[in-house]
Parts: C-alpha cells; sequence; structure tokens
C-alpha cells in the first residue's frame, strides 16, 4: 500500500492536477523497465496536465481520473466547494499559497456553506484539500481521496502486466469533467479504440456491500450501451474474480463524459466500492481492492 499512502498525499484538486501529472509521470518513467511492455506516453501539449499511455496494439482503454475534490478560498474565510465534498467543523484542510504551506480548520455557518479558520488570511483562490491520514487495517484501507487515488493506483498495477491497450490519466472528473472529450478523440483517432472501462471507486449501499467484490456498474446517471455491458459481465463471470452488479439513479464518471463525447464509445465503470464518500475518511476493503486489479487484468485480456 505504499504507492497507495503517496498517492493520497499528493496535492491535486479539480484544476491543479499538475503535481500529481508530475508524481504519476516520474513514477512511470522509473517502473516502466519493470513492465512487461513498456508503453509510448503522450503527456504535456494539447494533452494539458493528462497522460497517455499505449501498449502494443490497443483496443480497449482504461480511464482514472487524477484530480480530487477540495475547496477553493473566497472572500472573508469563504470557501467555494470543488465538486462535492461534505463539510463538518473541525476537519483539517491544508494547502499552500505564496506565503508558505497551510493547515488550517474548516466549519460550517448555520446554512451549512463551508469556511476556514487561520491564524492569517488565506490569499484568494487558493486550492485546498482534506489533509491525508493514511490508515491500514488486516481489511481496510482509509484515507481521504481513495476516490480516485485507488483507480489510478489500479491502472498502474494493471500496467505491470499489459500487453496491449490504452491507459488514460484524466483531469477535472469531479467538477463536471472536461478532458475526456479531447482525450476520447485522441485515441479514437490516432488508435482506432473505442472500448473503455472507467477505473473510479463507486459507493458502499444496500446492494453493494464491502468485501464482496469489485462493482461492475450496469448505469447511473448515465447508462451504457447494453451490448457492451453484457460482453463485460460474460468475462466477469468467466474469470471467478468476486464482482457484484452495481444500478443507480445518480452520480457519474469519465464514462459519462465520454458517452457525451462525438465518438462512438462503449464503457463500463469498474471500481471498488467505499464508505464515507467524499469525506477524510473514505475506506475501502482490500479484497474489493484485489478484485479490481483482478477484474481488470482479465476484462484488458479478453475484450
Amino acid at each position: 500500500m505504499k504507492l497507495l499512502r503517496e498517492l493520497c498525499t499528493v496535492h491535486a484538486s479539480s484544476g491543479s492536477e499538475k503535481p500529481m501529472t508530475d508524481f504519476v509521470l516520474g513514477y512511470i518513467k522509473k517502473q516502466q523497465k519493470n513492465w512487461k511492455v513498456k508503453p509510448k506516453i503522450h503527456s504535456g501539449g494539447d494533452l494539458q496536465d493528462c497522460i497517455v499511455l499505449v501498449f502494443g496494439k490497443p483496443r480497449t482503454a482504461i480511464f482514472a481520473h487524477m484530480d480530487s475534490i477540495g475547496f477553493t478560498t473566497r472572500y472573508e474565510n469563504e470557501l467555494v466547494k470543488i465538486g462535492g465534498p461534505v463539510v463538518k467543523d473541525g476537519w483539517k484542510l491544508v494547502g499552500k499559497d505564496s506565503k508558505g504551506e497551510i493547515e488550517c480548520t474548516l466549519y460550517a455557518d448555520k446554512n451549512n456553506n463551508p469556511f476556514y479558520d487561520y491564524k492569517r488570511k488565506i490569499e484568494r483562490a487558493t486550492s485546498l484539500t482534506f489533509k491525508p491520514d493514511f490508515r491500514e487495517t488486516k481489511n481496510f484501507v482509509q484515507c481521504c481521496y481513495m476516490d480516485n487515488r485507488l483507480g489510478v493506483w489500479n491502472a498502474l498495477k494493471v500496467a505491470e502486466t499489459l500487453e496491449n491497450g490504452i491507459i488514460v490519466f484524466s483531469t477535472y472528473e469531479e467538477h463536471g469533467g472536461g478532458s475526456v472529450g479531447f482525450l476520447g478523440r485522441f485515441i479514437y483517432e490516432k488508435y482506432k479504440v473505442k472500448q473503455a472501462l472507467i477505473s473510479d471507486i463507486t459507493w458502499v449501499t444496500n446492494g453493494v456491500k464491502a468485501g464482496e467484490g469489485v462493482a461492475v456498474s450496469m448505469r447511473d446517471s448515465g447508462i451504457p450501451r447494453r451490448t457492451y455491458l453484457d460482453k463485460v459481465v460474460a468475462i466477469a463471470k468467466k474469470s471467478k474474480v468476486p464482482y457484484q452488479i452495481e444500478v443507480e439513479f445518480s452520480g457519474g464518471s469519465d464514462g459519462n463524459q465520454l458517452q457525451k463525447a462525438p465518438y462512438p464509445f462503449d464503457w463500463c465503470f469498474v471500481g471498488a466500492p467505499e464508505s464515507n464518500v467524499h469525506t477524510p475518511d473514505e475506506k475501502v476493503h482490500k479484497k474489493d481492492i484485489a478484485a479490481m486489479t483482478a477484474m481488470y487484468v482479465a476484462l484488458m485480456k479478453s475484450l
């Protein structure tokens, strides 16, 4: 879990992904000599802070978003949400402005609007994120930003043995998306790839339990094409990897943005479930993490 712990400490809220981009690129360049296939790396330029890895002769792409939720400082100690973080008095936030490192305290007014308490005014438009507190037990890992540092971790683990495929590290997902359109265009026009898996983290619910396998989502606020979903489920069954079928009425991911792009992509969200969503205490069962990676290995071989 050392890599996951490191990923969770990187400050990279939506719009401020550059530190995560640098971390992931550094990790790839250091580790790729140990991977089964050395990928072609696309980054920078029109890809902005995104990264695209191409292995062999790709048929399917994995999308993992690098950004997290957080807050932006406004006026008079006000905070503006980045994505949908939960607000609770007393939680610690961290960041940095031109005057130095920051560790402040989150609190809410009577209308649950977020504010910060700190010894000085923090410069306007500073990005703040939950202070990482990585905890590991026999069965669980817990920290802020399992969503989606665990999805990034999963993609990097799959990269170790991947022979044919694309791995896309995207941006902006937590605050409305935006990068997946041009990323979809890039991999469709350059590599003719039009199948996708979304390496992201979902919720523990009354129908999806911790410790019972990776969630294969049939729908959320978006509805993927059933023909492709059936193909994914058939491979999942054959793989013998523990999985759970998820059906939700809300929420979304890079898959929703990919479906809205003007390219004929099929997609399926496949991810471990977590509890305490969008808090400093996001919690995932280790069995579900193992099942997620094993499922991606099986899917990338067969799709």
